[in-house]
């Protein structure tokens, strides 16, 4: 794709994802959605593919300066990656980068069980597994993830997004076996400037599609002052 592309909003997104995931022909995969912008990507793929798709949840660890500047990431095991490395200890980290991980630790295991509840993630040995957002920024999430789904036994792990830059951050290659991006421009910023609408998806959002999938499962349960929680 080149020129002036844009995705009119993540179901197109999804629709032109699953045509390249398709292409790659990966052999039994099992599909996991990065909430909350890449579960209606994931949505439209599974749909398309005839694929059931799960979450896997995953907390950008904000600098103190900037919160929206990641500095680590941290997955389901809420073993911290940071980078600048593989594993930095917490007593190298000063009081206001240790507050904020406690916090996304926090956040993160309420995700799990809203989303999740009681279901457990697939069985992953041996297996592809495809990790699905709606776009690739730094990359430090898919990392953190992937390094999980590759301590949870996953034979190999694809990042599949959207939308990208050309060159990818040597950590993220390092836990993600390949990238499957269909749309590289040569000027990237920021994800949502390709997407025509592009918004915050809620809590509940996520829960309504996950639905589709797991229509009598029991999802966690939402307070009312997190109905619209965009964070």
């Amino acid at each position: 794709m080149g020129g002036d592309f844009f995705y009119n909003d993540r179901i197109h997104a999804g629709k032109v994802l699953a045509e390249a995931i398709l292409e790659n022909k990966i052999d039994r995969p099992v599909f996991l959605a990065l909430p909350r912008g890449g579960v209606p990507v994931a949505k439209e793929v599974s749909r398309i593919l005839h694929q059931p798709f799960d979450v896997l949840v995953v907390r950008k660890i904000g600098a103190p300066f900037n919160p929206e500047y990641g500095i680590g990431a941290i997955s389901e095991d809420l073993n911290p990656l940071m980078q600048a490395g593989e594993f930095i200890p917490l007593e190298h980290l000063d009081d206001e980068v240790l507050d904020i991980i406690s916090d996304e630790k926090k956040e993160l295991l309420r995700r799990v069980k809203l989303f999740r509840g009681d279901r457990k993630l697939p069985d992953l040995k041996n297996r592809n597994v495809i990790l699905i957002d709606d776009g690739l920024a730094t990359g430090i999430t898919a990392a953190a993830g992937a390094r999980y789904l590759k301590r949870l036994g996953a034979k190999s792990v694809y990042l599949a997004v959207p939308v990208g830059p050309r060159h990818y951050h040597e950590f993220l290659t390092k836990y993600v076996d390949q990238i499957i991006c269909p749309y590289r421009p040569a000027h990237f910023t920021a994800v949502g400037e390709w997407y025509k609408e592009f918004y915050q998806l809620s809590d509940h959002e996520v829960i309504a599609d996950l639905r589709t999938i797991f229509p009598t499962h029991n999802f966690g349960e939402l307070k009312d002052d997190e109905r619209d929680s965009f964070l």
